[in-house]
């Protein structure tokens, strides 16, 4: 088994890392446990963070490294909010709370009639800090925003994130099958078969 460090601490996102990368031979460890603060996330795309993150780790370690970057983009609001989907309301004067973004964001949406988004994700690969050719991998999820939250699973934008194929929002799906589906779910096959193709010398 090839270890590669996560750069985050988020429990459940290395649970869901492991149990698929682990088809391609990674065993994972959180950064956290080999003491690697937390990288600076400066950017606007998703990309541009998960690099930074993933070269972090692999710098202060001397490891393969896997980070993500993931969030909400509203069509009718020129994507955002993008990479400020942790902290949505938070820079609109108000706090840091998933049900305070999800007020701005559907106070935002009053006057719009469109109400398409998408879950985004993505996840870059570094076999050490300098490496020339990263593997990336996009995940995306396709729904709209509602107006009022249905569901007690998930977290985040999950009330309000509906998929119109299922009847649901994503905070109506059990967790295994969310977890299945997700963007994130998305991204990590896209990267496990591009770490075999990567393996057989195809890139």
């Amino acid at each position: 088994m090839t270890e590669v460090v996560l750069a985050s601490n988020n429990a459940g996102k290395l649970k869901e890392f492991s149990s698929i990368l682990a088809q391609a031979g990674i065993s994972m460890v959180a950064q956290g446990e080999l003491g690697v603060s937390e990288a600076e996330e400066p950017h606007v795309t998703f990309v541009e963070n998960a690099l930074a993150k993933a070269r972090h780790a692999s710098r202060h370690t001397g490891m393969p490294a896997l980070a993500d970057d993931s969030g909400l983009c509203v069509a009718a609001l020129s994507g955002a909010p993008g990479v400020y989907s942790a902290r949505f309301a938070l820079m609109a004067g108000g706090e840091k709370s998933d049900a305070a973004n999800n007020r701005h964001l559907v106070a935002q949406l009053a006057s719009h009639a469109d109400r398409s988004a998408c879950y985004v994700a993505v996840l870059v690969y570094v076999r050490s800090a300098d490496d020339p050719r990263p593997l990336i991998a996009e995940g995306i999820w396709p729904g709209q925003i509602t107006d009022q939250p249905r569901g007690a699973n998930g977290f985040g934008y999950d009330p309000h994130f509906y998929l119109p194929e299922q009847g649901k929002t994503v905070a109506e799906l059990e967790p295994a099958q969310k977890n299945t589906q997700s963007h994130r779910a998305r991204a990590l096959q896209r990267l496990l078969q591009a770490m075999q193709e990567q393996e057989q010398g195809l890139k």
